[in-house]
């Protein structure tokens, strides 16, 4: 059944609707906040959902669901971030090599330690476009900034992103 759908039987007040659309979205939400936090926040996802059933009856595009829900996603975790950004810094920890067994255990580690290091801007646009398959329209939507704007953080990220892998050893 399309998101569209379920949305506006959601708004007529159907339950069942409501949890086939939370079953269909949860694991992108809890991707998309660890993947900024850089770990699982249950406190945050539950915050995200809080705020999907208090605004539901209130989306006006049942069409516009998922760029309305990662807009939601990202406040969340914004809030979240400043919280962070307040209390100091730990000490950075040296990634260690891992075996050749896990090579790709440690490859998926080296671009999830990658992506921490970015800036939330950047790391927020590579992981909607690239791990959430976003549009860039709908990235647009997202963090409330134009299309062209969305193309140069893409292309910055990108670039903060090789040189990060650089700097850790990993050579494409």
């Amino acid at each position: 059944m399309s998101d569209e759908l379920l949305v506006v039987r959601c708004q007529l007040g159907e339950r069942e609707a409501f949890t086939e659309l939370v079953q269909g979205w949860h694991p992108a939400v809890e991707r998309y906040v660890g993947r900024m936090l850089g770990r699982s926040d249950d406190d945050v996802v539950q915050e995200i959902w809080l705020a999907v059933v208090t605004g539901l009856p209130k989306l006006r595009q049942p069409d516009r669901f998922a760029p309305w829900l990662f807009a939601i996603a990202r406040r969340a975790v914004l809030n979240r971030l400043r919280d962070a950004y307040r209390r100091p810094e730990p000490e950075p920890i040296d990634d260690l090599p891992g075996d050749d067994e896990a090579e790709e255990v440690v490859n998926r580690e080296t671009l999830a330690g990658a992506l921490a290091v970015l800036p939330a801007r950047e790391r927020e646009v590579l992981i909607l476009f690239y791990l959430e398959d976003q549009s860039l329209d709908a990235c647009a939507q997202i963090c409330g900034v134009p299309v062209g704007t969305i193309k140069s953080r893409l292309n910055r990220s990108r670039a903060l992103l090789r040189q990060e892998l650089l700097r850790k050893g990993y050579e494409a």
